[in-house]
């Protein structure tokens, strides 16, 4: 029996998707004509009909998208000032719509207003900007395919794909107009998270960029076959479309089908593949050719010249006139970032017939902060000239040769892309947009495996309320057992890795046992041990995997009793808080019956560990989740470590130590969608081991990185709202080259990125809360000289004019002795600090101005000082040296020598400083120092000073005891330590931050501004 009321609903609704909300009563009464005249179209009965719907009701699930679309678009006709996601806005929608209380109610409660962010954008201006809202409607095709097929094949919800339309016309609308007459070269970053769903944006982006006319999408997918031939499958699959890849062949046709890329895919044998119904072309639209396919890239040969030509309709106008561009076939390629793949691919279009000047190209970015960024180092380019690594300028050359390209990269670490230099207009800053993703629902990033923010004392936290207990588990190799690092490493391995495994194997079981109670088919269920780069490292970790899988003894009662263990003591705890609904088993009786299939499943062909890197000489089957189902476990290195998505990950035993912020993040495999198996999830990671001469500790790292994460973000978004006026309207648009966001980095051993990636970062700021600052790099010279002592004047005048007391510095842990010093003090306010620190001269001011930046900076993330106590040891042993400065009382000089660098190596005596350590906070106040906790206040911090002469014996020649001494001659020189302030005693090293240096604008506040 025909549905009445949704079969008006879909006509309905199908002319409000584009036009916006109008009056629903009149629409239906026009439209409801046709049908059974008994329907009733009622208000009252579309209240029942919303309140009596099971979940995945087709009028529920129709209204439900629009509805969500309309929450999420910016700045609408019927709403332009409420701000998206809002119920605001749905009150405005409501109204257009011309509901009534009743239905207001009813779909409030079967439609609730989610409120999910929006992207953070930091955007250009151009007068062409609202090119995109006039075409939206007239072409579109691949997208409203691509946002169906996510609904109904994918499963999304509704307010996850409202989130990709808003975020990927944030993208698309930013590019230049296709149609028009004059081009113009738009460049863009996109910033996800890792494993967070980037591909669906550029898939979006890619559908709403060919509908709306760009006709060549080059996807620059990775520098491995492994990232490429995934992202070619999944663009394959969700937006070209079965016809489209068949080109009019009949899948029936077994010779037709012979050599087709997917005819061993699962997926296309299930009918998983985006369907048209048709080839495009033949329902009045255009076709998308794929210039590549799953298993070839780019090759001359393969797809001849002829492929990248376009045929015009009207032979007299240009390609991007819209009555060519509209009836011509798009095309697609994935390549890698190689240089054979790219030179190919530029030669040719040099070639082609077809006027590059009329083809409106898009460039997605994959990764964009591998290989694309140019490495080599301005120091020694010749002649003033560029030089550019070989993917850098072959992606160059393709943007300058195309007068319509548009370039978005793509990225969840984006800190080198921020490192470009802006006035580099051939190379791929930023220079349009920057447009940061929100962090999707569901998503599991590196937040869910750190308390970051937790108010829980370590000591109440547990499984239930802390994320760490929760998923992570530390590998501790470092010990007093162990005799050397070789055998803390093979205790580590079979200790840690052993229960890892175990882990895998329990995991697996939960999955079964969850397939069994009802549960989706979970296809794929890995394990991922990545403690190395090199090849030959990969192929014996396997062997001992191997070996240790053998001689796990999951059949026999062994096995069963470390199992039984392990769930009970882990397993358990865990999944009753944190299964979001799946099955727990109430016993490990009640999972043993699945632990064999497990096993067998992983065990199969007897390969149950698989060696994933770019060695041929191994045999093994070949790792492909697109036509098999994967229970293995996983050994490798970069093929495994950068945008390529390790399917059904659940437990990951990490251990690879790197310096740099964004490729740790991106070996950060075990991020991702784990819907399902969330509480399943483990990560088994190195926690303070020895590497080197240094002891790491991995987790503490990936905690630092997500902080780095965080506060760029937080940057992002700072200066989106910058760029917005009141009540959130427009404001003066802020470019991404005027935006200096500062790249944090908050552990001393890992930087942002690679030394060959940071060329052009300036560090600008040093946060140091708490913690020791000695500046080293005094100026030699005797009028710098003089200026930095005439700048202490203020405080050289008061010293002296008080008591002089004495500081004690204690014995550690009962060792040593009590030593005493006397000193000269005063205290001075933060305001006559800022003013005597600015006055310094230095021979090296770089290194001096990101403290200074700290130090002047008035926010509430800045210096939290409101005054300093400046200490001047005095000495009374034997041959010291006392002289005035500036009129000063008489103050002991300090001899000190710079080394061949011309900087002094310390001045500061570590005695002195534990008397400042109690004043700034940073140690606690003890009655056996009575003046240190005399001067003891909140946001306090301490100074101690230092008159520093290089030879005592040139002056003493010439100076009476306590005479004047020639500022000239003497360095003013000091260390301080800012208070440390409530839990910011932090002794892994101080916070710094990093921004880009613009060749081109000296004057722009991206460069800092040093003193003189």
């Amino acid at each position: 029996m025909p549905d009445s009321l949704l079969e008006i609903h879909t006509s309905v609704l199908a002319l409000m998707r584009e036009s916006g909300p109008r009056q629903l009563a009149k629409y239906l009464t026009v439209l409801g004509e046709d049908i059974d005249p008994a329907a009733d179209l009622s208000e009252q009965q579309l209240s029942h009909r919303l309140s009596t719907a099971q979940t995945g009701e087709p009028l529920l699930e129709l209204w439900r998208h629009l509805l969500k679309r309309w929450d999420h678009i910016d700045h609408p006709s019927w709403a332009p000032d409420a701000q998206a996601n809002t119920a605001t806005r749905r009150a405005l929608t409501y109204d257009a719509l011309g509901f009534g209380p009743g239905l207001r109610e009813a779909f409030s409660q079967a439609v609730p207003v989610a409120v999910v962010p929006g992207p953070v954008v930091i955007s250009k201006e151009r007068p062409d900007a609202a090119w995109y809202d006039k075409t939206t409607s007239a072409h579109a095709w691949y997208w409203p395919a691509y946002e169906n097929y996510l609904l109904k094949n994918r499963h999304w919800p509704a307010d996850a794909v409202a989130s990709l339309d808003q975020a990927s016309t944030q993208v698309v609308s930013r590019l230049a107009d296709p149609t028009s007459p004059v081009p113009y070269k738009a460049k863009g970053l996109v910033v996800g998270y890792v494993q967070s769903g980037k591909t669906a944006n550029f898939t979006g982006v890619a559908a709403k960029a060919f509908d709306a006319g760009y006709r060549l999408v080059i996807v620059l997918g990775g520098t491995l076959n492994l990232l490429r031939r995934q992202t070619q499958r999944r663009l394959d699959m969700e937006l070209v479309g079965m016809e489209n890849i068949l080109r009019g062949a009949n899948p029936a046709d077994p010779a037709a089908m012979e050599g087709m890329d997917y005819q061993d895919d699962k997926a296309w044998a299930d009918g998983q593949f985006l369907s048209h119904g048709a080839q495009p072309s033949t329902l009045g639209r255009f076709n998308i050719e794929r210039l590549t396919t799953r298993d070839d890239d780019y090759r001359s040969l393969l797809q001849g010249i002829t492929a990248l030509e376009f045929d015009k309709r009207e032979p007299d106008l240009p390609l991007y006139d819209p009555r060519n561009l509209h009836r011509t076939a798009g095309r697609l390629m994935v390549v890698k970032k190689n240089k054979l793949v790219l030179t190919k691919l530029v030669k040719d279009l040099k070639k082609i017939r077809t006027d590059l000047g009329e083809i409106p190209v898009l460039i997605i970015d994959d990764e964009s902060d591998q290989a694309s960024v140019n490495t080599s180092d301005p120091k020694k380019w010749r002649d003033g000239q560029t030089e550019r690594t070989a993917i850098n300028g072959l992606i160059s050359k393709l943007i300058q040769m195309l007068p319509r390209a548009q370039y978005v990269g793509y990225t969840a670490t984006p800190f080198a892309n921020v490192f470009v230099d802006p006035s580099d207009v051939d190379d791929v800053f930023p220079r349009d947009f920057l447009i940061s993703l929100p962090r999707p629902e569901g998503y599991m990033g590196a937040q869910d495996f750190h308390d970051l923010g937790s108010g829980i004392p370590e000591g109440s936290r547990t499984v239930g309320n802390s994320r760490e207990l929760a998923h992570v588990r530390s590998i501790d190799a470092d010990g007093e057992e162990f005799g050397s690092p070789e055998e803390a490493t093979a205790y580590t391995d079979g200790r840690y890795l052993r229960e890892a495994l175990d882990m895998y194997v329990l995991a697996g079981a939960m999955k079964l046992y969850r397939e069994a109670a009802g549960a989706p088919t979970y296809r794929h269920h890995t394990m991922l041990v990545h403690e190395s780069v090199k090849q030959i490292e990969h192929r014996e970790l396997a062997e001992r995997l191997r070996g240790l899988w053998h001689a796990s003894g999951y059949f026999g009662e062994q096995g069963h009793h470390r199992l039984r263990s392990l769930f009970d003591s882990d397993i358990k705890p865990v999944s009753a808080l944190h299964s979001e609904g799946f099955a727990v088993p109430q016993s490990y009786e009640d999972l043993a019956p699945f632990i064999g299939p497990v096993v067998i499943r992983v065990g199969g062909a007897g390969h149950p560990v698989l060696v994933v890197n770019g060695d041929q000489d191994i045999e093994q089957p070949e790792l492909d989740f697109d036509t098999q189902s994967v229970w293995k476990i996983l050994v490798g290195g970069t093929k495994l470590s950068r945008g390529f998505t390790v399917e059904g990950l659940t437990v990951t035993y990490y251990r690879r130590t790197t310096a740099a912020a964004d490729t740790m993040m991106q070996m950060g495999r075990w991020f991702g969608f784990r819907r399902g198996y969330r509480d399943l999830v483990r990560l088994y990671i190195g926690r303070s081991e020895t590497r080197g001469t240094k002891t790491v500790d991995l987790y503490e790292g990936f905690e630092a990185i997500c902080r780095d994460e965080e506060a760029f973000r937080a940057q992002l978004a700072l200066y989106s709202q910058q760029a917005s006026g009141p009540d959130g309207m427009p404001g003066a648009a802020l470019t991404p080259a005027q935006v200096p966001p500062l790249v944090a980095q908050h552990i001393p051993w890992i930087k942002p990125s690679a030394p060959n990636k940071m060329f052009n970062a300036e560090l600008v700021e040093i946060r140091s809360p708490g913690r020791w600052v000695e500046p080293t790099a005094h100026p030699s010279r005797a009028a710098d000289l003089r200026r930095s002592t005439e700048s202490w004047g203020p405080v050289l005048a008061a010293l002296g004019t008080g008591e002089r007391v004495t500081f004690v510095h204690l014995p550690r842990e009962d060792q040593g002795s009590y030593t005493r010093y006397p000193a000269e003090t005063t205290v001075i306010s933060h305001a006559e600090m800022l003013q005597v620190m600015g006055g310094l001269r230095w021979d090296r001011p770089e290194l001096f101005a990101p403290h200074l930046k700290y130090l002047a900076d008035a926010s509430d993330a800045g210096c939290a000082a409101d005054d300093w106590v400046v200490i001047a040891p005095q000495l009374s042993s034997a041959g010291s040296v006392s002289a005035s400065l500036l009129g000063s009382c008489p103050l002991t000089l300090v001899e000190r020598a710079r080394n061949p660098r011309g900087v002094f190596n310390r001045i500061s005596g570590m005695a002195h400083r534990q008397s400042a350590e109690r004043i700034a906070g940073l140690l606690p106040c003890s009655p056996e120092d009575p003046f240190a906790a005399q001067f003891t206040r909140p946001r306090r911090g301490a100074v101690l000073f230092y008159p520093v002469i290089e030879s005592t014996e040139a002056i003493r020649a010439g100076l009476p005891s306590g005479g004047m001494l020639d500022p000239g001659k003497v360095v003013a020189a000091f260390a301080f330590i800012p208070p440390a302030g409530p839990g910011l005693g932090d002794r892994r090293g101080p916070l710094v931050r990093f921004r880009t240096i613009d060749s081109g604008q000296p004057d722009s506040p991206v460069v800092a501004s040093h003193s003189s």
